[in-house]
């Protein structure tokens, strides 16, 4: 099987993880859970046909089309491939997930129009919550929990406590650079206190293999060399593409999609300035900064 192809594991009776390498951009992970007869999916994916994909893979592990579909975040990646699922499915997600889903529209369309993400229809939640849910597929009970404003402003954490597994949706990229141009640097810590509190062995990330909570760690010292590295160029008045160009990463040097530094100190930045934790940024700003630290080339979808 190449390197690059979609593929399962099962984590557990009933649980499996859907992994998408490289898991750079546009890649993302989604889930399942599944007693038989019922299934709870846990987002979808940038494509019509990755989904498609993903929707065969489910009926060849014996898992029924989802009732539900669980949306970790807004970003298309994660819920371009939600009609595929309907109507059957029912989706369900933070309240802030849907409303900025419906104000992003075709997102991907716009930061990457040369695509091909298929036939794709805007599907936001029309089931939400505001701090905390309980969804039951047959006898494992799923919790949904909201971190507060972290990658995005309407994150989910899927945990199924009694199988010692959570689904972290964006707020863990394992082996690739944290983005937290919609969301919070800070809010991004607190959310990792929140992962750890849950003390699942099984971490399933939103992009990269299935990891354990070492990468917890790993996570909060890039988080934290952003902090540092952004208050310093802050107090010196430089604008971030000069504060990115000049850091050295170090052991975040071997991370995919380095380029993301940049953005992440613009949101650094935001905070520093007072500005509210999730407060937008000017996009294009950030995505011509990234693609100024990717050798003056855009950065590519994978998908």
């Amino acid at each position: 099987m190449p390197a690059t192809d979609p593929y399962t594991v099962q984590l557990t009776s009933g649980v499996h993880a859907y992994v998408q390498p490289d898991g750079g951009w546009c890649l993302n992970n989604a889930g399942f859970v599944s007693d038989g007869t019922d299934t709870v999916l846990i987002d979808t994916t940038a494509t019509e046909r990755r989904a498609l994909l993903l929707r065969e893979e489910l009926r060849a592990h014996g898992a029924p089309l989802p009732r539900t579909v669980v949306n970790t975040h807004h970003h298309g990646d994660h819920t371009y491939g939600n009609a595929v699922f309907l109507p059957e499915a029912t989706v369900v997600g933070h309240e802030a997930c849907r409303s900025e889903l419906l104000a992003a529209g075709r997102q991907l369309h716009l930061i990457w129009p040369q695509t091909d993400f298929g036939d794709i229809r805007v599907t936001a939640p029309t089931v939400t919550y505001s701090d905390r849910m309980t969804l039951h597929a047959g006898g494992t009970e799923v919790r949904l929990i909201h971190p507060g404003v972290a990658h995005t402003a309407g994150d989910t954490i899927v945990h199924l406590p009694e199988q010692g597994i959570v689904f972290t949706g964006d707020l863990i990229f394992h082996g690739g650079t944290p983005f937290l141009a919609t969301g919070s640097l800070s809010g991004s810590l607190r959310a990792l206190d929140l992962l750890r509190s849950l003390d699942a062995g099984t971490v399933v990330p939103g992009h990269g293999p299935l990891a354990d909570p070492s990468v917890y760690d790993a996570t909060e010292r890039y988080l934290r060399f952003v902090a540092e590295l952004a208050a310093e160029g802050h107090a010196k008045g430089l604008p971030p593409l000069e504060v990115a160009r000049q850091a050295d990463l170090g052991e975040f040097g071997a991370l995919r999609e380095s380029e993301r530094l940049v953005a992440n100190v613009h949101r650094a930045y935001a905070e520093l300035d007072g500005l509210p934790e999730g407060s937008p940024l000017d996009v294009a700003a950030v995505f011509g900064d990234m693609a100024a630290m990717n050798g003056g080339v855009p950065v590519a979808c994978h998908a």
